[in-house]
């Protein structure tokens, strides 16, 4: 027989954190590569959890969520945004931040549209932009800086243009896109008539100071503009997969009827828990941030130490380095072969790219792990790097 699986979606394969993940499995290895935190989130969500599992709640849910976690999501984007939402029409519970922007693009694009997106980009945009039948258009952004080259941005709209789909803050970079990079997003995307698909789950883990801004808060940008939120990056709870899409009552709709197709519903007892974590204090998501700040640093100074060129994040759980002085040319080979050879365990930036060639040396490593993860982590990155600064690659 012919092979089964659909043409547009042959490129893609096995997810590469699947893979890493499985390899450091398999050889014991410090795991750095899957952005997961490996210590669980607030005792208040937990305890709403469990509550909600005993008190019954464990059926279906409706489609678009429980009324109680989309009027907690409403308050939260007022809370920390500025943004009013209509909790009934403008507030959509997913099954995870994926199934949302699965949604958002399905029920957006038609075959042969365009979605303007940057590389390096989160692996499931480009397989979801081809599940829909569309073509991206990519602007790269380049180690160090990261910084939004404008030429290129705007070479890549054009007249088949539906939508643009951003992440910030960014992974797999940890840039937190400036103001002025946002408002140009927006202006591009309003001259051309496009969505705004905007992924902002790491939007409560900014580091140094730098603020979060909300793309639907920009002039220009809420009648286009559907925003995907989680409640697993915030509370530590990725398992969960409880996401959501908010934004002006069409778009949401749009996306709505989608999810139906694809979840129906799912999660019962964990959207009230997720609804109690939305309602804590701001000290609860400065307090994380703060965490995780620390935590970059130990990795960042690492680096730094070892004059290994680094990528100092502004935000998300990620820190990405250019290994080509340590005679790295193939990132994708090398990080295959971490987990075995020196029992860490990293992902390879260029997996994210179409561009031949944009990061071949850069690795990202992940920083939201206990401290006696990282510390050793940190033992076996530095004896990884004196071993290739005196041996050379075996």
């Amino acid at each position: 027989m012919d092979q089964p699986l659909v043409a547009r979606l042959r490129p893609f394969g096995s997810t590469i954190f699947g893979t890493i993940s499985a390899l450091a499995a398999e050889h014991g290895a410090v795991n750095l590569g899957q952005g997961f935190p490996d210590s669980d989130g607030p005792a208040e969500v937990l305890q709403a959890a469990r509550e909600a599992i005993a008190s019954g709640h464990n059926q279906y849910p409706p489609a678009n969520g429980t009324p109680q976690l989309r009027q907690a999501v409403a308050r939260h984007r007022a809370r920390f945004s500025g943004i009013s939402l209509d909790p009934a029409s403008q507030v959509l519970i997913t099954h995870g931040a994926t199934e949302g922007i699965a949604s958002c693009l399905l029920g957006l694009c038609e075959p042969g549209d365009e979605v303007v997106t940057f590389e390096p980009y989160y692996d499931s945009y480009a397989a979801i932009i081809a599940l829909a039948g569309a073509r991206r258009r990519t602007s790269v952004l380049r180690f160090p800086g990261y910084d939004v080259d404008e030429d290129s941005l705007r070479a890549a709209f054009g007249p088949r243009t539906r939508a643009v789909l951003l992440n910030s803050p960014h992974n797999p970079t940890g840039k937190v896109f400036a103001p002025d990079e946002l408002q140009l997003i927006v202006d591009l995307a309003v001259q051309h008539d496009a969505w705004i698909i905007t992924d902002e789950v790491y939007e409560h883990l900014t580091f140094d100071d730098v603020p979060h801004v909300p793309v639907a808060s920009l002039p220009g940008a809420a009648a286009r503009t559907l925003s995907i939120g989680s409640g697993g990056k915030s509370f530590s709870v990725t398992g969960w997969k409880v996401g959501w899409v908010t934004g002006p009552a069409e778009g949401v709709a749009a996306a709505a009827a989608v999810k139906q197709f694809l979840s129906y519903s799912g999660g019962a007892p964990l959207q009230p828990a997720i609804a109690v974590g939305l309602d804590l204090p701001e000290a609860y998501f400065t307090g994380a941030a703060k965490v995780l700040e620390r935590k970059r640093d130990l990795v960042a100074g690492t680096l730094n130490r070892l004059d290994v060129p680094v990528s100092v994040p502004a935000g998300t759980f990620f820190i990405t380095a250019d290994l080509a002085g340590l005679g790295v040319e193939d990132a994708a080979a090398f990080c295959h072969d971490m987990p075995a050879r020196y029992g860490l365990a990293a992902i390879p930036v260029s997996v994210f790219h179409d561009e031949p060639h944009a990061a071949d040396s850069i690795v990202r490593f992940a920083f939201c792990k206990r401290d006696d993860t990282l510390a050793e982590g940190m033992r076996r990155l530095e004896a990884m790097v004196t071993g290739l600064r005196r041996d050379g690659l075996p």
